[in-house]
């Protein structure tokens, strides 16, 4: 009938009209903060959120609704440029069948090595994403999507080097990559499939890009990162990256040993930690990328005063002037119980520094 007729179409346009507000262009998006002469900020952080909802971190990683709202709560509070999700490097070693260990107020931990030798490395099943805490991450960026519509949802998950490390164990893993890289590659590429499948998942749900952590990666030279990380998060990059998806490489364990290895994987974002020279990075990065960094999470953020927090905002900030791809972030993840007023204060430095710079 007509009446079933527009009420269809009244649907579909509804449902339309949905899914562009969810659709941002990443390439344009990263256009207009290169382009704007205010610095904007993106920090790590879930944690405040979770306190924010009177959660413990356990029950936030456990739990995708726990996880959303701790999100929701931080994107009402604060003015970040893009909303980052919990930064848990055990969510893909669980999946592949590695022992966890939980903690009320602290990230759970591998409590020991899945792998033990080359046999176990051959036998290794790449699981699908049906497995352990994998459904309750992809709940929660499903719900930020459909909850928050004024930014970009950045996913996060490991990196294929620190996942091996995970389950092999990071020293035992360092050594086989020099003395048998064949097997070392073979766990390489399953840790990448996986990481692929993930990453789909999310682009498939409408998350905007993903933070790929790869931490353990920076304890290695140049050459090694290279071979053993970079290549490998080429890959993800390559079959996913486009204008809806934007991969962000994070590496806090770079010290400058390997800046060039990272640029080489593509990403469209590099994230820094705060044992690097900001500066130093950002000339060597391209300046069509997104670079983001670097104040000290625990140091500065969790453990010093509101005051010193300002001074090393603002700091910053004055070093990495004219540097137009620059966003402003915390090193790594910022920890439970940061107190609210330092994190306040890093807004509110960044607010009142766009107000007095000239350029603005």
């Amino acid at each position: 009938s007509p009446s079933h007729i527009t009420a269809n179409y009244a649907q579909t346009k509804t449902v339309i009209k949905e899914e562009s507000n969810m659709m941002i262009n990443m390439n344009d998006w990263t256009n207009e903060i290169i382009q704007c002469p205010k610095t904007k900020a993106i920090p790590i952080m879930t944690h405040p959120g979770i306190e924010l909802c009177n959660h413990t971190v356990k029950e936030a990683v456990i739990n995708g609704h726990i996880h959303f709202q701790a999100i929701e709560k931080l994107n009402e509070k604060y003015p970040s440029a893009a909303c980052t999700m919990i930064m848990d490097l055990t969510v893909e070693a669980e999946a592949f069948g590695a022992a966890i260990l939980f903690h009320e107020d602290e990230i759970p931990t591998v409590s020991k090595r899945l792998l033990e030798d080359e046999v176990s490395i051959e036998n290794l099943q790449i699981p699908d994403l049906t497995q352990a805490r994998i459904p309750q991450y992809l709940l929660a960026n499903k719900l930020c999507v459909e909850q928050i519509k004024d930014k970009p949802i950045l996913a996060g998950c490991i990196g294929p080097f620190s996942l091996a490390g995970r389950l092999y164990d990071m020293s035992e893993f360092m050594m086989l990559c020099y003395s048998d890289p064949n097997p070392a590659h073979i766990l390489l590429s399953k840790c990448t499939d996986f990481i692929k499948k993930y990453c789909k998942a999310f682009k498939e749900i409408g998350v905007h890009g993903v933070v790929i952590a790869e931490p353990a990666a920076g304890l290695l030279p140049n050459d090694g990162c290279y071979e053993f990380s970079s290549l490998y998060i080429k890959e993800i990059v390559e079959e996913l990256q486009d204008s809806s998806f934007m991969i962000i490489l994070h590496n806090c364990g770079n010290t400058g040993n390997c800046t060039d290895a990272m640029i080489q994987s593509g990403a469209k974002g590099y994230h820094f930690g705060n044992k690097i020279n900001m500066v130093e990075v950002l000339e060597k990065c391209p300046k069509d990328v997104l670079v983001m960094g670097n104040l000290d999470p625990v140091g500065i953020f969790k453990m010093a005063s509101s005051d010193t927090m300002r001074n090393e905002t603002l700091k910053l900030l004055k070093q990495t002037e004219g540097f137009q791809n620059f966003i402003l972030s915390s090193g790594c993840d910022i920890p439970p119980h940061t107190p609210f007023e330092n994190i306040q204060a890093f807004f509110d430095t960044l607010n009142d520094y766009n107000n007095r710079n000239p350029l603005t």
